[in-house]
């Protein structure tokens, strides 16, 4: 199925039969972080009852038990770091929205890695879309069942964070567990940055972390489908997939 849209005066075309899942699910053998062990899903168990049909029953019932900051790929909004509570399923993303995924080295700051504001206004020459995504690299698969804990991985300068933000960017992916720094003694700059606080919250921004982009996925502009499960929570398990798009009617060229 092919649909035509219209995105800041330009005409595009997205073939919605082809789409890549950027979602790592949530599994005993995901990636986990922040110091959790594997995800658990296992049958529930009372009394006698077992939900498994393999152990007699007539359907599989499982318990889940994970946390999805630490969890595989999920979405999170700014009351992730407010005292008042706020959920992402209060302000849920627009069902499709233009979308650029950007590669980038992480730069080198001491024993740190990051992907820095000098990075990205070099990267973006033009208009930047309301969704991003950024894929660190190297990018192997192993991204998408990695031991985050102790490791200092790579995370993003908090003046880039307030660069996307000031560019309009409400929805920021990347494959990372964090934007910051894994011990920051609670700074927390990049979310703070990205969301406008302390001050006045972007409530419908959001940020998705530990999201993986295959490397046949070339940068580019896509079309940007953010599924995101509907708990009533500070962040949520998501499923965000990416479609390709073309200009149509003498629109300015993209890379796909």
């Amino acid at each position: 199925m092919t649909v035509r849209f219209e995105h800041q005066g330009l005409h595009w075309e997205a073939n919605l039969e082809r789409y890549v899942d950027l979602s790592v699910p949530v599994s005993g053998s995901g990636p986990r972080a922040w110091g959790l062990g594997a995800a658990e899903i296992r049958p529930y168990r009372q009394g006698d009852f077992v939900g498994s049909v393999a152990a007699g029953a007539s359907v599989n019932f499982n318990d889940i038990a994970f946390n999805p900051h630490a969890h595989g790929t999920h979405t999170e909004c700014h009351g992730h770091i407010t005292r008042d509570p706020f959920s992402v399923n209060t302000t849920p993303p627009k069902p499709w929205m233009l979308a650029v995924l950007a590669s980038f080295v992480p730069e080198s700051r001491g024993t740190d890695r990051m992907v820095t504001l000098a990075q990205v206004e070099g990267y973006f020459s033009g208009p930047v879309p309301k969704a991003v995504i950024l894929r660190t690299l190297p990018n192997p698969e192993s991204k998408k069942h990695a031991r985050y804990t102790g490791t200092n991985p790579p995370y993003l300068e908090a003046s880039a964070a307030a660069w996307f933000a000031r560019m309009g960017v409400e929805h920021l992916l990347l494959d990372l567990p964090s934007v910051d720094r894994e011990a920051d003694g609670g700074a927390l700059a990049a979310h703070k940055a990205f969301w406008g606080l302390p001050g006045q919250p972007r409530a419908a921004a959001t940020i998705t972390e530990l999201v993986y982009v295959p490397d046949h996925v070339t940068d580019g502009t896509y079309l940007l489908n953010l599924q995101v499960a509907p708990f009533e929570n500070d962040a949520s398990p998501s499923r965000p997939l990416l479609f390709p798009v073309r200009p149509v009617d003498g629109a300015a060229g993209i890379k796909e």
